[in-house]
């Protein structure tokens, strides 16, 4: 802090101790005047009257000190800090009554009564002096604004859909910034007893089903939706309604946003895809993640992807000791480092340069850091890279992964959570087969080691490197088209940070084997992905066209999870079912055949005649819940 700032901070307490001992003491005097008028006039000091209102005064200051009621900025300042303020005083009016009682014998209750009484007036008074000043100010400049807004071709009127607290909170940080880029012309709400009045200077105009008549009525250029608490479905559905009368539409933040106090003017955003996904957030089991990663050394490879730094990120928020952030690519690994490092928390966090196909420098990292917790994210997930190069997705997929489980066990890993694909199920693709036979190494460790291993299973992330929204966007600022493979081409999605936290809760219920997969709602048509991503960009289909171009090799036209039959009715933990998969394949032996094909043919070939045999291996898979 600097020398002038602290000056400032120390001239306003010591401001408003002196405003305090003024309003306690006037407060005491006025009392006694209304109560003993003759006395006051004759013996101001009688019955120690003058000893009691400056150790009154005293006794507030010191409590009020230790309330922290002087750091309270009370131009914020809600009902919790006015509840403070007033059982300090209490607690001032009481101990005082008990000292008059030990020191004099007797006490004058109805004056410290009556004291107590217009002490908080005063004191509250003075509190709320500088808020009214600051509104005033505020008002008196809104009032100027709106004389100019007609002029102002960059201030955007503004409707805010929901006017409880969230809207309330948005509106007036709008009125407080400085830079007066909005005016909130509007609410809308379904609360029937807000309509036609004023919040925070803002009419309530109708309800949301009036959402397309208010827009052309107040000329609205901008629309932001205040309703973090509203289930997806109903979320989606408005969303989409004021995009088709307003292309500039924003949303806040979610509800455990709010809640923490984190609602802020510029964390509005456009609405984006992940909106549109009209599914629920997964919701986490924080106490079992939090005794599982406190204090605890935490690796997690591929840290630089966009699984794994989200992991990272996630993973923060639950206190490790250490963070090991293990990757190949040196900038991936610099750049989520320095972004944790920015936050500023108390965790050391290990940068590590390393490829999981080298296991002697695996052996040396878990040799030197011991981690308790280990996430497998690092691999390789492009389907039609792997169909033309088979060999690198077996040495990182399967030996990669075979390297890392295998070092868990060696040197007593508590957790082992690898990351897996849709794409392991009933594979028909050199990814897919080495992933699932990725799965099939961690489940065959499973069986004999003390580390708890787990696999997970995702649909498509939203906005990860493999994903088709950075494709779409890059196609749609070209202009188009937008590529698209089969019109019936489906697809589940998630986002990155409900992946991320499916693993590390994941990591908490694993029993050992275990494959989790979340219920991802219903799967989307990828043609549907482009068509919002289409109008969320600000156009039509007849400025950016769709155009499909054929199936890639590899490909499935519809993926699943888990096959059928193999998802226990019963949830294990809310939207995450659970199995476990018995493999009767001589593991050992395929690993072998497989090092001595030596021809990408030929490797491309026994992956997928393997994947062909599975599908009547598998069937006799067992579920665990």
């Amino acid at each position: 802090m600097s020398i002038p700032e602290l000056g400032r901070k120390s001239l306003r307490t010591g401001l408003l101790v002196t405003l305090d001992i003024i309003a306690i003491i006037s407060s005491m005097v006025l009392t006694y005047f209304f109560l003993y008028p003759v006395e006051f006039i004759q013996n101001i000091d009688q019955n120690h009257f003058l000893e009691s209102a400056f150790l009154y005064s005293a006794l507030f200051i010191v409590m009020a000190g230790v309330s922290r009621l002087y750091r309270v900025a009370w131009r914020f300042a809600s009902m919790s800090e006015a509840i403070r303020l007033a059982t300090t005083l209490f607690m001032s009016t009481v101990t005082l009554l008990l000292i008059q009682f030990a020191v004099y014998g007797e006490a004058m209750e109805r004056m410290l009564f009556l004291s107590f009484c217009l002490s908080l007036l005063m004191l509250g008074g003075i509190r709320l002096g500088s808020r009214v000043y600051i509104t005033w100010k505020q008002q008196k400049y809104s009032v100027f604004l709106g004389r100019n807004m007609k002029r102002r071709k960059d201030v955007k009127r503004t409707l805010v859909i929901g006017a409880g607290q969230a809207g309330r909170m948005l509106v007036r940080q709008i009125q407080q910034s400085d830079n007066h880029r909005m005016n909130p012309v509007a609410f809308i709400d379904d609360n029937r007893h807000l309509q036609t009045l004023t919040v925070n200077g803002v009419r309530v105009v109708g309800t949301i089903e009036q959402l397309e008549q208010v827009v052309e009525n107040e000329a609205i250029d901008k629309i932001v939706f205040a309703i973090p608490s509203m289930k997806y479905q109903e979320r989606l559905a408005i969303i989409k309604r004021a995009k088709a009368v307003c292309t500039n539409v924003h949303t806040l933040p979610m509800i455990e946003e709010v809640a923490a106090g984190k609602v802020a003017v510029n964390q509005m955003r456009q609405v984006s895809i992940e909106d549109l996904l009209g599914r629920e957030p997964v919701e986490l089991d924080i106490s079992g993640i939090q005794s599982e990663v406190e204090g605890k050394t935490v690796l997690v490879t591929g840290a630089g992807g966009s699984i794994g730094s989200e992991i990272c990120r996630q993973i923060l928020k639950f206190s490790p000791e250490r963070l090991l952030l293990l990757g190949h690519g040196e900038n991936s690994i610099y750049l989520i480092e320095r972004e944790l490092r920015e936050l500023k928390v108390d965790v050391e966090l290990i940068p590590v340069i390393a490829d999981v196909q080298d296991v002697e420098r695996l052996r040396d990292v878990f040799m030197t850091h011991t981690p308790h917790l280990v996430f497998h994210a690092a691999a390789h997930k492009h389907v039609p890279l792997m169909e033309a190069n088979p060999h690198e997705a077996v040495k990182n997929n399967i030996y990669g992964t075979k390297n890392v489980a295998e070092m868990a066990d060696e040197y007593g890993a508590a957790r082992f959570v690898m990351i897996s694909t849709d794409k392991a199920v009933n594979p028909t693709n050199v990814m897919g087969s080495t992933k699932r036979i990725a799965e099939m190494v961690v489940q065959n460790l499973a069986k004999t080691s003390r580390t708890k291993y787990a696999v997970v299973r995702f649909g498509n992330v939203l906005g990860s490197r493999g994903s088709v929204i950075p494709l779409f966007k890059t196609q749609i600022e070209k202009g188009g088209p937008v590529t698209v493979t089969h019109p019936d081409m489906t697809r589940y999605f998630m986002t990155i940070p409900e992946a991320s936290r499916l693993v590390i809760q994941a990591g908490t219920l694993a029993d050992g084997g275990e494959v989790f997969v979340l219920d991802m709602g219903e799967p989307v048509k990828i043609v549907d992905l482009a068509r919002n991503m289409i109008k969320l960009s600000g156009f039509t289909e007849e400025q950016i066209s769709i155009a499909f171009s054929g199936i890639r090799p590899g490909e499935k036209m519809f993926e699943e999870l888990l096959k059928e039959g193999e998802v226990h009715p019963e949830a294990v933990y809310p939207k995450i079912f659970t199995g476990i998969v018995t493999e009767e394949t001589n593991l050992n032996e395929k690993l072998a055949q497989m090092n001595k094909l030596k021809t990408s043919e030929a490797l491309s070939l026994y992956l997928v005649n393997w994947a062909n045999e599975q599908l009547t291996v598998r069937k006799d898979m067992k579920q665990t819940i």
